[in-house]
């Protein structure tokens, strides 16, 4: 686990997301998604640098189903930024930092 980015699970989320104090970046993964590893750096260093305003948290996605199915996850890599029970963006599939970046920004800016 890095710093900053605490797992989650399906009794966890509505403690850790819906009822978190600050939006909450949700990055759904898989253990067998290629792709999610090339995700890994970029989720790490968006909790270091949003640390003071965002909650970043990451949730596999096969022990997980109600949630994955409650936010509509289609593929993984999946990212959820949720303010309450409000998804503020979503995107599945790579985001490469800067793009990830790009979107806190555009939403935290409030």
């Amino acid at each position: 686990m890095s710093e900053g980015v605490n797992i989650i699970n399906d009794a966890d989320f509505d403690k850790e997301v819906l009822q978190a104090e600050k939006p909450v970046l949700v990055y759904f993964w898989a253990t067998w998604c290629g792709p999610c590893k090339l995700m890994s750096p970029a989720i790490s260093a968006a909790a270091e640098k949003y640390s003071d305003k965002l909650k970043v948290v990451k949730m596999e996605v096969d022990p997980n189903p109600v949630s994955v199915k409650q936010y509509q996850v289609e593929g993984v890599p999946a990212l959820r930024l949720m303010q309450g029970d409000k998804v503020l963006a979503s995107s599945e599939g790579v985001v490469n930092k800067d793009k990830l970046m790009n979107l806190l920004d555009t939403h935290l800016s409030i």
